[in-house]
Formats: C-alpha cells, structure tokens, sequence
C-alpha cells in the first residue's frame, strides 16, 4: 500500500543549499532554530540530526525520521544560489491527529520559519527562547490575542505591517511572515530583531475555548537585556489572561 503523502511546508531560503543543509546536519547549527528552549532540547535535537539522509536527484538531499516525515533541500528553482525546502507527512490517518488538529504540522511550519530566520536574519547569533503554552484563547467576544493587542492580525496580509499595543501600553512592531488556522509567525523590530510564533490549538481539540501557545526566538542579547525581554514578555502574556 503506498502511503498518502502531505506537503505540510515548502519555501525558499535566501541563502546556499550547502549552509542550510549544515544547519540540518550540525547539531551546535541546530540549536540555533529547532523548536524552543525546554528541559528537552537536548534530546530533541539529538533525535533531529539521528535522521537518515539521502538524495532524491542529483541535487536535492533528504532526511527521513522512523515517524515518515521527510525533509528535502536543494536549490530553489530559477534561483540556484537559494535553496528551496519542503516537508512531507503521512496520512493524517497515521499521523498525531485529532481529527481536527495535527500539532506537528503547525511545529514544522514554525520550524522552517525559524530556520529561514536563523539563515538568514541571525547567522552567527546564538538563541534564547522564551516560551508560553496552553493558554485559553477565550471566547468569540473576549479573545485572548485581542487582549494582548494583536486584534485583527489575521486580516494583515502576508507580508505586511503589524503594530500591536500590549496591554502595558509598550508598543510591538514587526512584519507578518506566515498565517495559517493554527499558526501566526512575526518577525519582530524592536531592540533586537526576532521572532515570534504563534500557535492557536481550535476549540474542538482544546475545549470550550481552544489554547494559545507563543515562543520568542532572541539572539545575541547579552544577559541583562535577555532578562529585560524575559521580564516583558512575562507581563505582556500576565496583562493579557484575565
């Protein structure tokens, strides 16, 4: 039987194929845009580089994990000093799906924007994350990214211009980079340029009201303005549950 396949993301990356596979390969390169910090972060990105590789043509390499999910890079077309990624999954029907909801499409979309970011935006930087999951998301009149000033960010076009004003009165700006029912991600202006993922879990897999989960890509902050950032993000996500 062969198995339905998925294309859960496909983009291309402002850098050469060569650099972004390294930071497929490397694990030190890997840490600088997998998933978020966590006590297992670790083990995340040693099951990461465990991939088996492989190619697909002469020019695009693949890495395939035990679950089926494939990643492949190779130059984008048209433009050979890009590259251009993709990841496939198998059948929702094999896959952690809910029947409404698969999480693990939603985490390879915010991946592979923050592997295009760390290429391209913070190549030599190291990162620190900050995290939130879980939150209730509110009702259909008392939504919680409403409350933390991000109303009406789905109806920004990709693209295009966000400013949000967080409920401490402290003003938010960055550019929409990708949308999807359960994804928002930013790239962020302000005292260092970063990243912002939003993940939105819809209430039918999360009842009554659905979750919201958000992680914050930093890099290069030394510790005193990490804690700063800490401390705002704190308050910000504080000033927004009710």
């Amino acid at each position: 039987m062969t198995l339905d396949r998925r294309e859960v993301v496909a983009l291309d990356i402002s850098a050469p194929p060569a650099t972004v596979w390294q930071h497929l390969r490397q694990p030190d390169l890997v840490r600088r845009w997998y998933r978020w910090d966590s006590p297992t972060l670790d083990d995340e990105v040693r099951d990461f580089v465990a991939a088996s590789e492989g190619r697909d043509d002469a020019t695009n390499h693949t890495l395939t994990w035990h679950n089926h999910d494939v990643l492949t890079v190779g130059p984008a077309p048209g433009r050979p000093s890009a590259a251009h990624l993709t990841v496939t999954r198998s059948s929702h029907d094999l896959a952690g799906y809910d029947g409404v909801h698969d999480h693990a499409d939603a985490v390879w979309g915010a991946s592979a924007e923050q592997l295009r970011f760390a290429v391209t935006v913070q190549n030599t930087q190291p990162r620190r994350t900050l995290s939130v999951f879980g939150l209730d998301a509110g009702d259909l009149r008392d939504r919680l990214l409403d409350r933390a000033g991000l109303h009406g960010i789905r109806g920004v076009p990709i693209g295009g211009n966000v400013q949000a004003r967080r409920p401490d009165g402290t003003l938010l700006g960055g550019t929409l980079v990708r949308k999807s029912d359960d994804l928002i991600v930013l790239h962020l202006h302000g005292i260092t340029e970063a990243m912002l993922v939003l993940f939105e879990t819809p209430a039918a897999s999360a009842p009554p009201h659905g979750t919201v989960g958000a992680v914050l890509s930093t890099y290069g902050l030394d510790d005193a303005t990490f804690e700063q950032v800490r401390e705002r993000w704190t308050g910000w996500w504080r000033g927004a549950l009710r």
